[in-house]
Formats: C-alpha cells, structure tokens, sequence
C-alpha cells in the first residue's frame, strides 16, 4: 500500500512568454485549484516572442485549453496557415510546398505519389505539388475548413495558425490567472538546493521574496536559469549540422491580403521568413555568422520587406541543440531552455506543447521516480533528433553552390539516421519513419521531392497492379481546383470569422 499522499503541493514556472504561460494555462487546466502553480517573470527581461507560425497539433492543444478558436484568433492577431512554401531552396530560381495534409487521396495499396513517379517524365505531368489540395488552396489564396467526408479532396488537407506571440502569452496569462495561477514580478536572484540531492527548493526574488516549490518549470530563455546555470545539466551542439547561429526579426506592414502559408526563402547565408497576420508580417532573416555580418543581415533582410518596416531589426542568438536532459532532478526545462531548432519548419511552440503534454502523460509525485525522469528525456531527445534531421535535410539535398555557405552544407557529413532515410528514398521513393516522428510520410515526401531527390524508380508493386492510375491522378487534381475554385479567400474566410481589429496596446 501506498504510504500518505505525496502528490505534488506547488508548482512554480519560472520564466513568462510563449513557454511559461502555455505551461501554466495547460498545468491550471490539468489540476485545477489542487495544487499551487505560480509563474514569477521580470517585464524588465523580456521574450523572444517570435514563435509566430505554428503546425497543425497547435489546434488540438487550444482545444485541450478550452480555447474558442474565433476568440483565439482575434485575441492573436492570427491568420490561417495550410503549409511552408520553399523558395529558392533546392536550386535558385525553384520552389516547392510543404502541405499540411497528404498528397491525393490514396487510391491503392501503394501511395498516389508512387504512380505520379512512373509518368512524371511524360509531357504534360503536373508537378507534384498540383495533386496537395492545401497548395491549390494555398495558391489561389483561398481557405476553408477540411470536410469531414473522406471520399472528398476537400478531406486530404490540415491547418494550423499564424499569430503574434506576444499576444499569444497575453491572452494566455489571462486564462491561467482566471484559474487560479499566481503571477510574480521580479527578477531571481538566488536559487536554493536541498543539500541532501540538490533538488530545487526555492527561488529568491530581488526583493527578498522566497518561492517554494515541489515542481520547478524552467522556462527562462536561452539562458536556462535552473536547468543549466543552477543544475550545470550540459549541452549537446549541432552547429556543424544546423550551421545557422544568428537572426534578425522586424515586423513590417502588411502588403495586400494575407497568404494562407508560411514562406521561406533561402538567401546568401541562411533563410528568411514570411509570417502575415492580420495587422502586420513577421520577418526574419537566420544566417550563419562565419558567412554573414549582423549589420549586412540585417541591412539585406530590410531591403526585401514587401512593406515598410515598423521597427528596427532585432537581433536573436542562438546554438542549435539541446539540453543533455531535458528533466534533471525537479527541474523541466521549456522552451528555448530545453534546447533551439530554428524555425525553419515552425515546430518552435509545437516543442513546448509536445513538453507539456509528455509531462501531463509522465507526471510526477514528490517521490519523483527515476524511472518517469528517464522515459521522460528518453521521448523528448528522440523527438529532437527526429526533427533535427528533418531541418538538416533541407540543407543537405541542395544543388546550390552560389555561396560558402551552401558549398559548406552540400559536403557536411549527416548524421547515420539521415542518411538511411536519404538512400532509401532515392532507391524506391520510399519514406522511411521511426518511431512517433513529429514528420510523417507526407511531409518527407515533400521535402525529398522538392529538394529534388529524384528516386531511381518507382515502387515495383504498381507494375503488378490491374489500375489506371494515370486517370486517378487526373480525376483527383481536376477535383482539387474545382474545390479551390470554390472555396472563399483567406481574407473573406477571416472577416466572416475572426476579424481582429487594430491590435492591443
């Protein structure tokens, strides 16, 4: 028999933003007023606050908070996103989309794209890309919810969100405090072991304050207050694979209706983003510093806005890696304290949700069983690794050699599990997953595609199969831009639903 209760009493986030206040809305909606959940943040430090495109679980967290969608959007600032489109990536002058949603509807044993592999050589063969119904959306600047009917092309595709994190973390902030969360302002000063193991047992706040706690959320920043400066827990670089260390962010005003999808395009020395809300778009330039001053970053990144900028570029930097623990002792690092994956294919908050939801499924009791810590980190660094080599995929399959950084990317050694993944696509046009890959099949499809990754053949099977896939295609992509055609623009779709307004001071 179980001896007293040892469920946790407090819980204390440290550190705002995006992380900590998904952190305290998740963690206040999981235990109610059952256990204390306090969040201590400085307005005098500040965020990152450019988490601004998101992936499709993004719905399902909200909806796990309760979240009103409409209320959401309006609250954020925040426009649909139906995928990324890649510009300039493989080769100057080429682009590709990463949908959300699969390529068709299957209509065989073996994937559409197998059978568009065997006649894409013939005249006439629309590009892949023309058989994802979230790119003839996206294209024609339309947007609408997925059917529900599997049988319908308007079934084959997902949406996330584009949103201002600022007002993310606000609109956050509130629900959390409506269920009971406590804010602390103040800076930490000092942070309190336990001498018998080194356990977190509070933290000092600048004005004397102490704050207890049995659970500790470090959502600090790049600097990992507890996880790294209290708890020395180390850090794994991945600079030689993801060679991007610098960024510079400037909103600018918007320039027409807003595009349905992210855009990334690749420059002299890294990448820049294009992020449209509602009152404004979010760019960015990430760059690699060998090859790449931050003034030239940022002049360039200034000349290529498509309205007028609204701020100075605001210079971010960063290590790409991870945390050798992501939970050490009583601590869970969140956010960039866990560790940084540029936001090259938008998983920056998605890695802060999955961290909640692993905690919820793994959550401990003041006993803090090793055994949990360890299934723990064993998820999240398998998450990791899976997402790193889908990021260094990007710069790997390139045919650019126009700069030295991509001369650099084209000859870099890859990790083992990429490269295994590369090969068999090549051979067969088969993607390869392991275990719970935040990517699945469609996304490496489109990836290994558009990065022109041509397989040496099709799958065998499709020779032995009795069915004209060659109508199929054809049936299915007439389908997609009857459906598109159809379908309102993204603007019209907002202001029936979610118009926002001139934003919040």
């Amino acid at each position: 028999m179980q001896e007293g209760n040892r469920a946790l009493r407090s819980i204390v986030v440290v550190g705002g933003g995006s992380a900590g206040w998904m952190a305290a809305a998740a963690l206040s909606r999981a235990v109610g007023q059952r256990c204390r959940i306090t969040l201590i943040e400085s307005d005098e430090i500040g965020t990152v606050g450019v988490g601004e495109a998101t992936i499709p679980p993004i719905k399902t967290f909200n909806q796990t908070l309760g979240l009103d969608e409409a209320e959401f959007l309006k609250r954020t600032q925040g426009t649909f996103k139906l995928g990324i489109e890649f510009v300039d990536w493989a080769r100057v002058g080429h682009r590709y989309f990463h949908p959300f949603g699969p390529h068709g509807i299957q209509f065989d044993l073996s994937p559409l794209h197998q059978y568009w592999l065997r006649i894409r050589e013939q005249p006439g063969t629309p590009g892949l890309d023309e058989f994802s119904m979230a790119w003839a959306a996206a294209r024609e600047g339309k947007f609408d919810r997925p059917s529900r009917d599997p049988r319908s092309v308007m079934s084959s595709f997902d949406y996330a969100y584009h949103f201002d994190a600022g007002l993310y973390a606000r609109f956050l902030r509130e629900v959390s405090e409506a269920r009971g969360v406590q804010r602390l302002e103040g800076k930490i000063v000092a942070v309190a072991q336990r001498a018998h193991d080194g356990f977190i047992e509070s933290v000092q706040l600048a004005d004397g304050r102490r704050v207890e706690g049995d659970l500790f959320i470090d959502c600090s920043g790049f600097r990992g207050l507890l996880i790294e400066e209290t708890l020395k827990t180390g850090y794994i670089d991945w600079t030689h694979w993801l060679p991007c260390d610098r960024a510079m962010a400037v909103p600018c005003e918007s320039a027409g209706a807003p595009t349905p999808y992210t855009r990334s395009t690749a420059r002299e020395a890294g990448w820049q983003w294009r992020i449209p809300l509602q009152h404004r778009i979010g760019n960015g330039y990430v760059y690699s510093s060998p090859f790449m001053s931050d003034d030239e970053a940022a002049d360039k990144l200034l000349q290529r806005l498509d309205g007028k900028a609204l701020a100075n570029p605001r210079p971010l930097r960063f290590t790409t890696g991870r945390r050798k623990l992501f939970w050490n002792k009583n601590v869970v690092a969140l956010g960039l304290s866990s560790g940084f994956m540029e936001p090259l294919e938008s998983t920056s908050l998605h890695l802060i949700q999955s961290g909640i939801s692993r905690l919820l499924a793994l959550f401990p009791d003041r006993d803090f069983d090793p055994l949990v810590i360890d299934e723990f980190n064993r998820i999240a660094i398998n998450e990791f690794e899976r997402i790193r080599d889908f990021l260094i995929l990007h710069y790997k399959l390139i045919e650019r050699d126009d700069s030295p950084l991509w001369r650099y990317c084209a000859a870099m050694s890859i990790p083992d599990t990429l490269q295994y993944k590369i090969d068999h696509f090549k051979r067969y046009g088969r993607t390869i997953i392991e275990g719970n890959d935040l990517f699945g099949p469609p996304s490496w499809l489109a990836v290994h595609i558009g990065q022109l990754n041509w397989p040496q053949r099709h799958d065998p099977l499709i020779d032995l199969r009795d069915l004209d896939g060659e109508t199929m295609l054809v049936r299915q992509h007439r389908a997609m831009q009857e459906a598109a055609a159809a379908m309102p623009t993204h603007a019209e779709f907002i202001a029936q639903f979610c118009p926002a307004g001139k934003p919040m001071m």
